[in-house]
């Protein structure tokens, strides 16, 4: 009986435990759950498009066939077309020799080292190295050259060049030189000079304004000593003016030689370009 008691009470346990879990279980449901059934979906709208009865197009005329494009005719154009235009190298032409006159007043040109003298040398010689053109051959050479008293070149030596065509060019004219005048100081004349074979400048013409003034003094370290006497500091020596104004030889200051010396300073460092 006991036995029998305890399973009855168990079997009792496990209804009300099963009952309760179907319960939760049921809880947990979602809403829809005895929901009746959606209504059938309605028939798609159906969209009727009206045809518009075909219209007949008149027949077209044959038209007559064109030519291709290439075997079109041309239309000639009355103006020529520009021609294209080069670019033609910048030149520039010799510089006249000096004349008869020039070189009389330079063999009778003293100061500076007979300094007319020198420019007409350079001149000579650049006006028989003919036009110089823009390219490679244009350039510039520099030669020391002695000239005996009596006119005659003793010595040429050159010092650099820039250009071969130049230097052959110049060489030619030195060698080519007319009988020149006799030198201004009865002395032979050392100078150096540079011939300029360019398109833009054939050398400048120099100044003569100021050459009546005495030679400036060599420089003299005014600290130089070999140690045995005590220094003697040197002070630099002092040109007085001259007591009665330059020689009537176009060396006086006038306006034309200012303007001569303002235009070669501006052509050499292009200002205003």
């Amino acid at each position: 009986m006991g036995m029998m008691g305890t399973l009855r009470r168990s079997r009792r346990g496990f209804l009300i435990a099963l009952a309760i879990s179907l319960a939760l279980h049921a809880s947990l449901l979602p809403s829809w759950w005895g929901k009746p059934a959606p209504p059938a979906p309605e028939e798609p709208l159906q969209l009727r498009l009206r045809v518009e009865p075909e219209v007949k197009l008149p027949p077209l005329e044959p038209r007559e066939a064109k030519p291709p494009k290439s075997a079109r005719p041309q239309a000639v154009s009355e103006t020529p077309p520009s021609p294209i235009q080069e670019n033609v190298p910048a030149s520039m032409p010799a510089p006249p020799a000096p004349t008869a006159e020039e070189w009389q007043l330079a063999s009778t040109y003293t100061p500076r080292n007979s300094k007319r003298y020198r420019h007409a040398w350079g001149q000579q010689v650049r006006s028989m190295m003919g036009t110089a053109i823009e390219g490679p051959d244009q350039g510039a050479v520099r030669f020391r050259i002695e000239i005996a008293p009596d006119g005659k070149t003793a010595k040429v030596e050159a010092l650099w060049s820039t250009s071969e065509v130049a230097s052959k060019l110049a060489w030619e004219a030195i060698r080519n030189l007319p009988p020149l005048p006799p030198i201004p100081t009865g002395k032979p004349l050392v100078f150096e000079q540079t011939i300029s074979f360019q398109p833009y400048e054939t050398g400048w013409p120099p100044s003569y304004r100021l050459d009546c003034l005495p030679e400036p003094l060599p420089f003299r370290n005014p600290f130089a000593g070999d140690g045995s006497a005590p220094p003697v500091v040197a002070k630099p020596g002092h040109r007085p003016p001259p007591s009665e104004g330059c020689p009537p030889d176009s060396t006086a200051e006038t306006i034309e030689e200012e303007e001569r010396e303002f235009k070669r300073q501006m052509d050499q460092w292009r200002w205003g370009r």
